[in-house]
């Protein structure tokens, strides 16, 4: 249960990261959701690996889009190179 909530923070966390990051994406809005997704699943993981917050906290939502527009920006980065 505990990892749909994460795919449901992910998708807003997705949404935010795409208004924050504007421009062309490579692979359009469907893969900066599922981008947003594993962004937020892997801020969540390594949040809660390092004690940084417990379950349920406001910052996990923070973390979860942080971890989106990181993974936004990777792609970006790495989608333009190739």
């Amino acid at each position: 249960m505990e990892l749909l909530g994460w795919i449901m923070v992910g998708l807003f966390a997705g949404a935010i990261a795409r208004l924050v990051m504007p421009g062309r994406d490579p692979g359009g809005c469907v893969l900066t959701i599922l981008l947003g997704i594993a962004g937020a699943l892997l801020a969540g993981y390594v949040g809660r690996l390092l004690g940084v917050y417990a379950p349920g906290e406001r910052a996990s939502f923070i973390a979860a889009v942080l971890g989106s527009i990181g993974v936004l920006a990777l792609y970006r980065f790495f989608a333009r190179r190739g």
